[in-house]
């Protein structure tokens, strides 16, 4: 019995494809990592003065107190980098939309912190932004190529060889043996449907 040789051009191709399965994974979590590092630190802080008695209340706001959709995009964007491995086909190509869809809504919320935002801390919505680009890139790939890339078990799978019509036809396996001894207790005039006592 010889092991069936797979050409050393269709290694070539599943590798590449292997590698842009794990570089779309990891973008996409690096980037909802950052989008949520982000969101979870200070943008700005709401100055408030009162008169009687004269204080000055500081009131720090988050990137998710100033642009509530960053946590949740976020969130989605890291169960899609998982959700990229255990899906195929067209199924994969969808959540690479959906991970774009998100990566375009993280990317809202750092620019529209940066723009409207008074007195705000350049230095995290520009986090964000950046890690909505990390997550627009490989739910970008996901949506482009991830309909060829393998599936997580596809590594074990045996490759399976054309089957030949002869296994293809239904097999005769013969009767059993207690059939034959049915039988043969009826040649021998004795009903088998009766039990000894």
């Amino acid at each position: 019995m010889t092991a069936r040789r797979v050409p050393r051009a269709d290694t070539a191709v599943h590798g590449a494809r292997r590698r842009q399965l794990a570089m779309a994974v990891a973008s996409c979590a690096l980037g909802a990592a950052l989008a949520l590092l982000a969101a979870t630190r200070t943008w700005t802080v709401q100055i408030t003065r009162q008169d009687a008695p004269a204080t000055v209340l500081r009131t720090p706001r988050t990137g998710s107190a100033l642009e509530p959709w960053l946590t949740a995009l976020a969130l989605v964007a890291l169960a899609g980098a998982g959700a990229l491995l255990a899906t195929r086909g067209r199924s994969r190509s969808l959540v690479g939309i959906v991970l774009v869809l998100c990566g375009l809504g993280v990317l809202a919320g750092g620019v529209d912190g940066l723009a409207t935002v008074a007195h705000v801390t350049v230095a995290w919505p520009v986090v964000a932004i950046v890690g909505a680009l990390f997550i627009g890139y490989g739910g970008g790939l996901a949506a482009l190529y991830g309909r060829g890339w393998p599936s997580m078990g596809s590594r074990y799978e045996r490759p399976t060889a054309p089957r030949s019509p002869a296994e293809d036809q239904p097999q005769y396996i013969g009767p059993s043996a207690s059939d034959v001894a049915m039988w043969d207790a009826l040649d021998r005039g004795e009903d088998p449907t009766r039990r000894g006592d």
